[in-house]
């Protein structure tokens, strides 16, 4: 008994289903872009550059969040910068509250002006905010230290930037001693007497109350 085999047959078989293999791979390499796909192309190059894929998205994350930090910071900013204008404008009526060429009906116009100018200087405070979190006090109500901010822009808490200490950048904290520069400071009279000594904004400088 013989068994008739056809080996030509057989093996344009195996040829034509290792083209189809290799096409299939190289197919599937061009589609992708990659090198590799599978383990089966390169099992340690897979591990080394799934690796270095995800340090590659966290690295990329970390400087999206780089740049959302610096424009939380230039907004802080920017909102300072305007209540340092706003206090510059502060200080020139005082000083111009402070000479004697100045009547009483002229000091309660200028007291109603920096009241004014300090209601600004707190609006701002409690509407400057970065994607609803507030920069300058708590929150829009609460006039206490802003929280402390973390920007991650690495891998690990060691590539962290962390704020330490919130700010609280609205008229109860401007002045010190117990009289304070608030708003609700200014309910009478400017002192006229008390303004001519001073030398930069503070509330227990001017003697306002």
């Amino acid at each position: 008994m013989r068994i008739n085999t056809n080996v030509a047959s057989l093996t344009a078989q195996e040829a034509s289903a290792n083209t189809n293999k290799s096409l299939s791979s190289s197919l599937e390499k061009l589609g992708s872009g990659l090198r590799i796909n599978k383990a089966g192309d390169d099992a340690s190059g897979l591990a080394i550059a799934d690796k270095l894929r995800t340090q590659a998205s966290s690295l990329g994350q970390g400087i999206s969040n780089a740049n959302s930090a610096s424009a939380l910071i230039q907004i802080a900013d920017k909102a300072m910068s305007e209540q340092s204008n706003i206090l510059d404008v502060v200080k020139t009526k005082l000083i111009q509250a402070s000479t004697s060429t100045t009547n009483a009906d002229g000091r309660e116009a200028i007291r109603k002006d920096i009241s004014k100018l300090l209601e600004q200087f707190d609006a701002i405070a409690a509407q400057t905010n970065y994607n609803g979190t507030t920069l300058l006090q708590q929150n829009s109500e609460d006039t206490a230290k802003a929280d402390t901010f973390t920007f991650q822009l690495g891998e690990n808490s060691e590539i962290d930037v962390n704020m330490t200490q919130g700010i609280a950048s609205n008229s109860d904290k401007l002045g010190g001693g117990d009289s304070g520069f608030g708003a609700q400071s200014i309910n009478s009279s400017v002192n006229a007497a008390a303004v001519a000594k001073a030398n930069s904004i503070g509330g227990s400088q001017y003697g306002i109350g």
